[in-house]
């Protein structure tokens, strides 16, 4: 052994060794981080079955950022809550544990109250009213409420579509049925607020419960977009799904400000524009889904239910909740509201 070597502490032996493998082993092995790994490494978490289209239309746009940032955005997306129940996911985009997650509307309202606004009971008559009051005006008033907590919305709005009411233990024809229904709702005070005016027993519970609560017979019934009833499998554990179309519900692609902010400006500007056509292309998934998904219900046994949709605006002018609901969110957006939908109460 050489001073020099014998002072780094190398044996002709392990030198031998280092040679003789030397032609197996390519020098960029040995670097920190291969030459081909990401700069940036985010992770995506939503709360919908994997066949929801969110998860298509997301999965899309995660390779359409990758192949254009040539490599160096790499996403991985987590479907079904396999990070966490949508509370714990709302905590963990506040704080980085994942960069992006996909959020309802219903729920991210319990953090941003202001964004309730767009869950209205009975607001919104069809899809026309709803892009014009999300892509204008409405929309606008939302995101910059949704970022006054620090997050950002990553899109436009995505379609969680309009929600309707299933059931085990009888059909929902008119108000006067829900009266005293043990409804399980998301944790949604919009919705709680909606259901107690009605006169139902409205429980809050995660959804990645909702299957074994309806079940078990925990409560009678839950409501949801016909997209999750199908891909949910609710119709296993309902018999009847009212058309009720109470609300519609929005999915903001929400962003940790920290996370993105440190993506290079371009970088940024392909996130957005790829998350931006995700949403147009899942609109028309779910637009073209609820066309053919009520029959698909029928057919697996899920009686269809029209109902007098009248009586339950009646009831809730009644009750006061549009009178409490423009006080509850200001003039402003109640102005922004009936914009697009025209009085309500």
């Amino acid at each position: 052994m050489t001073n020099e070597n014998a002072r780094k502490g190398i044996t002709r032996r392990q030198l031998l060794k280092v040679g003789a493998a030397g032609a197996a082993l390519p020098l960029f092995s040995i670097m920190t981080r291969p030459a081909n790994a990401a700069e940036f490494t985010y992770k995506f978490a939503t709360g919908q079955d994997p066949s929801h289209p969110v998860n298509k239309r997301a999965q899309q746009a995660i390779d359409r950022i990758r192949e254009a940032t040539g490599g160096r955005m790499e996403i991985k997306l987590f479907p079904a809550n396999q990070l966490g129940s949508d509370t714990d996911l709302m905590s963990q985009i506040r704080n980085g544990g994942v960069e992006f997650f996909n959020q309802a509307n219903t729920v991210l309202s319990t953090l941003v109250p202001a964004a309730g606004i767009v869950n209205t009971g009975f607001a919104f008559h069809d899809y026309p009213a709803v892009w014009s009051a999300m892509d204008g005006q409405l929309g606008a008033y939302v995101r910059a409420q949704i970022e006054k907590v620090g997050l950002l919305t990553m899109s436009k709005p995505w379609d969680n579509g309009f929600r309707q009411i299933t059931t085990s233990t009888k059909p929902i024809k008119n108000a006067a049925d829900v009266k005293g229904l043990k409804l399980r709702v998301p944790a949604a005070p919009m919705l709680t607020s909606l259901f107690t005016a009605l006169g139902a027993s409205p429980t809050p519970i995660n959804f990645n419960e909702v299957y074994s609560s309806l079940q078990t017979r925990l409560v009678e019934g839950q409501e949801n977009p016909l997209a999750i009833i199908s891909t949910a499998r609710l119709y296993e554990v309902q018999k009847f799904c009212t058309m009720s179309n109470h609300v519609w519900d929005a999915y903001w692609i929400l962003g940790n400000r920290r996370a993105f902010e440190r993506l290079p400006k371009d970088i940024q500007e392909i996130v957005r524009r790829e998350l931006d056509k995700a949403a147009s292309d899942e609109r028309a998934d779910i637009a073209a889904f609820s066309g053919f998904a009520r029959n698909d219900l029928a057919s697996k046994g899920l009686q269809i239910v029209e109902p007098d949709k009248d009586s339950f605006k009646e009831t809730l002018a009644k009750a006061n909740f549009y009178k409490d609901m423009r006080a509850k969110f200001g003039d402003e957006a109640w102005k922004l509201l009936q914009n697009s939908v025209g009085s309500l109460g």
